[in-house]
């Protein structure tokens, strides 16, 4: 069934370009999200929620790419069917999730948390770059599924976090700040 609906992708040679654009925008290990953090970490107003993508960030590359592909080893919808013509080179990794739909997704949450507005266009950008994934046959509907839920955790959880923390730090529950000094 996945095959089918990676094959039902209409292709053209303008779309070839522009999904090409997009991901490779993304770049090869989501850098664009560190770059993201960083410029969001320079302004004040924003300073948390920088700290926020990048916290995603490392979450997604250790539970994403270091811990699930490895612990799943999916391959590619390319590595499967090799006669399908790529316009990209054939990557050797797992498949299993989609760490740019997790990295997009990580950061669209996390900027969503504070920043409504630029939060939904930033989804709507991620959401490129995951579908991105699957018109270049190198990620399953389910692995880009998976990478877009790890994402949303990952950077709703990272933008929590960062947002307690600098609130006066993490204490237990129905503790308050005087009962702590």
């Amino acid at each position: 069934m996945e095959f089918s609906i990676l094959y039902g992708i209409y292709r053209t040679q303008l779309l070839d370009g522009i999904m090409l654009f997009i991901t490779n925008l993304a770049g090869s290990l989501g850098q664009i999200w560190l770059i993201v953090g960083i410029l969001l970490i320079i302004f004040k107003k924003t300073r948390r929620t920088g700290i926020a993508v990048i916290v995603s960030y490392i979450g997604v590359y250790l539970l994403g790419q270091l811990l699930l592909k490895n612990l799943f080893v999916r391959p590619r919808p390319c590595q499967i069917d090799q006669a399908f013509a790529l316009i990209v080179d054939r990557p050797t990794s797992p498949s299993f999730p989609s760490t740019h739909s997790a990295w997009s997704f990580a950061a669209a949450s996390a900027i969503f948390y504070k920043f409504r507005k630029a939060g939904i266009g930033v989804f709507v950008f991620a959401a490129l770059i995951a579908f991105s994934r699957m018109y270049l046959f190198l990620h399953f509907p389910t692995d880009v599924l998976a990478g877009i839920a790890l994402g949303i955790i990952l950077g709703t959880l990272s933008a929590i976090l960062c947002d307690r923390v600098a609130k006066g730090g993490m204490k237990p529950a129905g503790e308050t700040n005087e009962e702590r000094e």
